[in-house]
């Protein structure tokens, strides 16, 4: 019998060992590529039986060529990455890793804050330059009372609530799919997008990238900010306009921002510069490699969740994490409906 084919399309945590680990004993081979584009993949994808990503796009392009493919597995939450409509047009499963790193984004996205509010870096560099002076960074302002807008209060979001209302703050929070009551449970106040962007002290975004969602922050809500905000995205970069918040720092409309990727996903490109995004010069900006999700825990896990939903639909049983409709579970499956 032939042996199945698992092919991953790029990966930066070293090996594929965990992923041989539970992928062998079903009868899989697996493929580590490091693609940077879809034309990098075609050859492996065209006849491999499942195929897993973590930042190479897998589009129409490459479904297109995939003649026997049954599962595409995404290691993390988002499928931004991934065509899921021409995936369940060609009765693919694509499948996601959830859960896994909520407790690790929110610390991140607090510890942002917390390094821009305090003004951690600028006294830093101020004592590593031999200054020594609480008005190195000043003004300094107290956290207790300020509002802080949240942009999406999915289990990330509300992980960053339970945190920030340690501090004092008032929560307000913009999801047009939670009731008023859900976020009242949560001690949030549900409002309007132009509300939050109007109200908060600090905005924190954990927006999943959707064509909707794209540049959510532009040129247009930046005029309409809070003077000296905080920015803070531990979610997709494409969802703030970069060239439209550096304007804003540089004109003290935003007093800080802290992003965990900026708008151009360097990890998503062949080549990339930081010269060619302003907001790297600039002071004021903290800019984290795409880190909020990482742990020594939650890498593991997202690698032992995406192998196990390979294993799982390879061997004829249901994922745990499917994005495609249920409908299509059974199709590729010729298991009985749910």
């Amino acid at each position: 019998m032939a042996r199945l084919k698992v092919v991953i399309t790029d990966f930066d945590y070293g090996d594929n060992e965990i992923e041989r680990s539970i992928l062998e004993p079903i009868g899989a081979s697996v493929i580590g590529l490091q693609a940077k584009s879809e034309d990098d993949l075609l050859a492996e994808a065209s006849d491999c039986d499942a195929i897993m990503n973590q930042y190479a796009r897998v589009g129409s392009k490459t479904i297109a060529v995939m003649n026997k493919c049954k599962v595409i597995a995404r290691y993390g939450v988002g499928v931004d990455i991934v065509d899921v409509d021409a995936a369940t047009a060609k009765g693919i499963l694509v499948t996601n890793v959830r859960d896994y790193c909520t407790e690790e984004v929110a610390d991140h996205a607090v510890a942002l804050w917390m390094t821009l509010a305090r003004k951690i870096l600028h006294f830093d560099r101020a004592t590593h330059m031999g200054v020594w002076n609480w008005r190195s960074a000043a003004p300094v302002f107290r956290l207790q009372g300020l509002t802080m807008g949240i942009v999406s209060f999915g289990k990330i979001g509300q992980a960053i609530a339970r945190r920030a209302s340690a501090f004092g703050v008032k929560l307000i929070v913009y999801d047009p799919f939670l009731s008023a009551a859900a976020l009242a449970s949560h001690g949030a106040q549900k409002v309007e997008k132009e509300a939050l962007i109007a109200r908060s002290d600090i905005i924190m975004m954990q927006v999943p990238m959707t064509p909707e969602t794209k540049h959510f922050l532009g040129p247009a809500e930046f005029a309409r900010v809070k003077p000296g905000v905080i920015i803070v995205n531990t979610g997709r970069g494409p969802t703030i306009d970069n060239k439209a918040l550096y304007q804003a720092l540089i004109e003290g409309r935003v007093s800080a921002a802290g992003l965990d990727d900026p708008e151009e996903e360097p990890a998503k490109r062949a080549t990339w510069n930081p010269a060619n995004n302003a907001l790297f010069s600039h002071p004021n900006v903290v800019i984290t490699p795409h880190v909020a999700y990482y742990s020594e825990e939650s890498i593991r896990l997202a690698r032992e969740i995406a192998a196990t939903e390979v294993a799982s639909v390879l061997s004829g049983k249901l994922p745990k994490n499917p994005v495609n409709n249920v409908q299509l579970l059974s199709n590729v499956m010729s298991l009985p409906t749910v």
